[in-house]
């Protein structure tokens, strides 16, 4: 009942959080400025894919904390890591325009989105599956974060 409720409004607030810094810091006139890959996502593309992926990890950190509870401590953990990495990413590439360290930062998240499925796999498939489109996603933006730098060597 209530406490279900509850806890996926955690899981929600969490999710919304570190999307809030793609809201803070925004591409902007510089973004705009630079050279960019003739495969590169139309821009309202962002939010709408966004927003679907931080729905979709909601609903698997919260189906992970249903089937486990404390038990997925670590899988939680790795989590909680994964979208503090992809809250750096915003600040880091459009708020200090630092794309190399951008790229970094985009790589972690990578591997700790592959971590996060791996460890939730065991509490809850359906949670893992959710959380593909994200590495998938991740994917494509860590392509494009490198290719940002190749094509704006000065700017990087």
């Amino acid at each position: 009942g209530l406490v279900r409720v509850a806890r996926l409004g955690v899981f929600i607030l969490v999710n919304l959080v570190a999307a809030s810094s793609g809201g803070r810091f925004r591409p902007g006139a510089w973004y705009a400025g630079l050279a960019q890959p003739g495969w590169t996502p139309p821009n309202w593309a962002f939010p709408v894919v966004w927003t679907t992926i931080f729905c979709l990890n909601a609903a698997a950190g919260f189906l992970v904390w249903q089937a486990s509870g404390p038990q997925a401590g670590v899988a939680l953990a790795l989590y909680g890591l994964s979208l503090a990495l992809n809250a750096a990413w915003s600040w880091l590439f459009f708020g200090r325009r630092r794309m190399d360290l951008a790229l970094i930062d985009v790589g972690l998240l990578w591997l700790s989105i592959a971590a996060v499925i791996a460890a939730f796999l065991p509490h809850s498939p359906l949670a893992a599956l959710l959380v593909a489109p994200y590495l998938l996603w991740v994917t494509i933006a860590s392509a494009l974060n490198l290719r940002m730098i190749q094509l704006n060597p000065a700017a990087a």
